[in-house]
């Protein structure tokens, strides 16, 4: 990893990435892709050392109060930040001004800060959401190799819900012959509803999108772990931009009937809604961490 001052730390939509490029390995990942312009190996993470003080300065600047949102790009949890501890410092920050703040990641190592995030759903909001792919425990380690299993991340969405810590799963991307399959939704979803998650979110009507840098590296990873499988992909999609799942209308299907019998949302727009809506709540009392 290398270390930078940035200009910056909020987008325009309250976004904010502390680390970019990640050591999770997914071998799907857009943020690979060379229209981000990294100049920098991917796994060689930059870190955005001053994160904690632009944030400060940013929030003391706004009038209004709102949700402030991580991980849309790069994982705020992944390995370097056990060591670092930006992410939870941005958090006590976010904490301290009363602001809102939802979290993605696919990491437990969200668990050290369960206290915070709970504290910060208590005074303003928090929602965590969490991505999961694969019911099957094999393939996960395939498709994502070094970040914990999906069984684990289920078991992290129960600490969130114990926790009073309201959750979204992004069930996404569904991988044409990997996991799009009826088993695989099911075992997901079964999670999902068990683990009492506010919303299953999904992109298009099922697939995944591939472009230049990201393509290079998944099919790489189809060579290693599915041969003969690359071939398949170039001979039905090309350079295409959306891969979809030729299973994906029945998926989807599936998954809207199933989540509107378990009250669960699971439109783009009415979980989007909710993340970002900031609660009129009275102020309370700062704590320290």
């Amino acid at each position: 990893m290398h270390f930078v001052n940035a200009k910056g730390i909020l987008s325009t939509h309250n976004g904010m990435n502390i680390y970019r490029g990640c050591t999770h390995g997914c071998i799907y990942c857009d943020s690979r892709s060379d229209c981000y312009q990294m100049k920098h190996l991917f796994e060689d993470i930059e870190v955005k050392q001053n994160a904690p003080s632009l944030l400060e300065n940013a929030l003391r600047r706004k009038r209004n109060k709102c949700v402030i949102s991580t991980g849309a790009m790069c994982d705020p949890y992944m390995h370097c930040e056990a060591e670092l501890k930006l992410t939870r410092r941005c958090l006590e920050i976010i904490y301290q001004y009363g602001f809102g703040v939802t979290v993605l990641t696919k990491s437990d190592l969200i668990l050290r800060d369960i206290d915070l995030l709970k504290a910060i759903n208590d005074r303003a909001k928090c929602v965590v959401q969490i991505t999961l792919t694969t019911y099957d425990e094999e393939l996960c380690r395939i498709v994502e190799p070094n970040v914990c299993s999906t069984k684990r991340r289920y078991e992290v969405l129960k600490a969130c819900r114990d926790e009073g810590i309201p959750t979204v799963v992004w069930f996404t991307p569904m991988l044409p012959f990997i996991n799009d399959s009826e088993e695989n939704v099911s075992g997901i979803l079964s999670y999902c509803f068990d683990a009492g998650v506010k919303g299953v979110l999904t992109f298009g009507n099922g697939g995944m999108t591939l472009r230049g840098g990201d393509r290079e590296y998944y099919y790489a990873a189809l060579d290693k772990h599915f041969p003969g499988l690359k071939e398949v992909y170039a001979g039905k999609y090309g350079n295409a931009y959306e891969i979809p799942s030729d299973n994906g209308d029945k998926l989807m299907e599936m998954i809207k009937t199933e989540c509107s019998s378990h009250g669960v949302l699971y439109s783009h727009d009415s979980i989007f809604s909710y993340i970002n809506e900031f609660p009129d709540r009275n102020e309370q009392i700062c704590m320290e961490f």
